[in-house]
């Protein structure tokens, strides 16, 4: 085991995956590369072995929360003016008369239904981060549900199964099929208010004198494939929304199958469509997954992932010719991306030994769990609370071109990961900072940082200093 691979391997880790963990560096130092790779090769790699509700189900069982908060509300007025009439102060016991009154709230009440919903798929999901033995494809989960990044804010209930349903199945798929999963997906579709869209030609648009909503198809290609100033026109945009009419739902507020996708023929725009100069018959649904299926083999859709790729994983103004690499894997596999990731993995270009990419709010807090063996010591509501007071408010980016992936973004936010970074130092397992300062940076630690954790006057401290380094800070 050499110096150079122990340099290599704790790289790669922090670069590629959340930073190490126990002896990590140590146990891919031979073959770093090799370690990445087979992270790819794993046994259903993305995917959550766990017990959570799906996308529609959240989505009713959030309908039938709210629908019932309303009625309690309404019975409270109702019993507040029948006593007003009767110059009768209400009492607790009037309203506990109702068996529709909500009942008194005990001590330590946990988070009301839809906030407990989000808290157990961030569980889930930051469970998978930590405990990853290498987590490059965990990573690659984060990177596609910020490019394809909806708002919990505004469907709090399908905020986390939308990416174990849409994004974990197909991080190493094609990206053809994760396109058709992602505009498809309820969440999506309610996110970018293609439900209500429809066409001024079809059934529902004349009798309801309703029309199109070009938002989903905008952000498709504006956002998710071709990228901005690609060639395409706002006549393209239309058609485009035009296509997609009749994508929608099942009102959520329906008991069977609330919540789920549904095409439905009255919403579409009757008609063959031109898109980016090519004409698609009105085959319904399958016209939409006509322009999908293009939009994912377009070159400038491969231009776009490419440089996406490698600004997020190596530098914010990447290698050009790591991009046209990856831009050509792109092609060539017909958007294979497990052939993509291995491309970014093999290129020299990816190992540059300049750590140039600052660690968003999100990947840092995943690694501060993982050096200092917190895992099962932090609360749920605590790191969610952590990464919105860092900024990064988990499933909440500001608007639908997700969170940005430059250091301008975050450097001024830097010094407030202080706080967090004594909080969760004072919950930590480890008794030695200097050993854990090679077990998480090996040779990476400078002089000057090994010097600074040394002279900490405690424990704590040291290990609030670690995690706030310029080498643990940065990939």
């Amino acid at each position: 085991m050499t110096a150079r691979g122990q340099e290599a391997a704790a790289l790669a880790l922090h670069r590629f995956g959340f930073g190490p963990a126990g002896g990590q560096i140590a146990a891919i130092a031979a073959d770093p590369r090799g370690a990445l790779l087979a992270d790819l090769n794993r046994p259903s790699a993305g995917e959550l072995a766990v017990d959570l509700p799906s996308s529609g189900a959240s989505a009713r069982a959030v309908s039938d929360f709210r629908a019932e908060q309303q009625a309690q509300q309404k019975l409270a007025l109702r019993v507040k003016k029948e006593a007003e009439a009767n110059n009768v102060t209400p009492t607790m016991s009037d309203a506990a008369a109702s068996p529709a009154s909500p009942p008194q709230k005990p001590p330590n009440q946990p988070p009301p239904l839809p906030q407990q919903l989000l808290l157990d798929e961030a569980k889930a999901r930051f469970d998978a981060a930590t405990t990853a033995d290498i987590g490059f494809v965990e990573r690659l989960v984060w990177f596609w549900s910020n490019h394809f990044c909806i708002s919990a804010d505004k469907i709090m209930g399908m905020a986390g199964p939308y990416e174990r349903e849409a994004i974990r199945p197909h991080v190493q798929g094609g990206f053809a099929d994760l396109l058709q999963a992602v505009e498809s997906h309820p969440a999506m579709l309610f996110y970018l208010d293609n439900v209500e869209s429809m066409g001024a030609d079809s059934i529902a648009g004349i009798n309801r004198d309703k029309g199109l909503n070009e938002n989903l198809a905008r952000e498709t290609l504006e956002l998710h494939t071709l990228g901005v100033r690609s060639g395409y026109t706002q006549a393209d945009v239309t058609s485009f929304a035009n296509v997609l009419t009749g994508w929608t739902w099942i009102n959520p507020d329906q008991p069977d199958r609330g919540g789920e996708f549904l095409f439905n023929k009255r919403l579409h725009e009757p008609g063959d469509q031109i898109v980016l100069g090519k004409s698609y018959p009105d085959t319904g649904m399958d016209q939409g997954r006509g322009v999908l299926g293009d939009l994912a083999r377009h070159p400038a859709t491969a231009q776009h992932i490419a440089q996406k790729l490698a600004q997020h994983f190596v530098a914010d103004e990447p290698p050009p010719t790591l991009v046209a690499k990856l831009a050509k894997t792109f092609k060539d596999s017909d958007g294979d991306l497990k052939e993509v990731a291995k491309t970014l993995i093999t290129a020299d270009e990816s190992w540059s030994p300049q750590r140039q990419k600052l660690k968003p709010p999100s990947e840092w807090i995943a690694g501060v769990v993982r050096i200092t063996g917190a895992q099962n010591a932090i609360p749920i509501g605590r790191i969610v609370n952590a990464q919105a007071a860092l900024g990064e408010p988990l499933w909440r980016p500001p608007a639908p071109n997700g969170y940005p992936d430059t250091e301008a973004a975050w450097i001024d936010g830097v010094p407030h990961r202080i706080d967090i970074a004594n909080e969760f130092a004072g919950r930590a397992r480890v008794i030695d900072p200097l050993a854990l300062l090679d077990s998480g940076l090996g040779p990476l630690a400078s002089p000057d940082t090994r010097q600074t954790v040394a002279r900490a006057e405690t424990r704590n401290q040291a290990l609030a200093l670690l995690v706030m380094t310029p080498e643990f800070l940065r990939r």
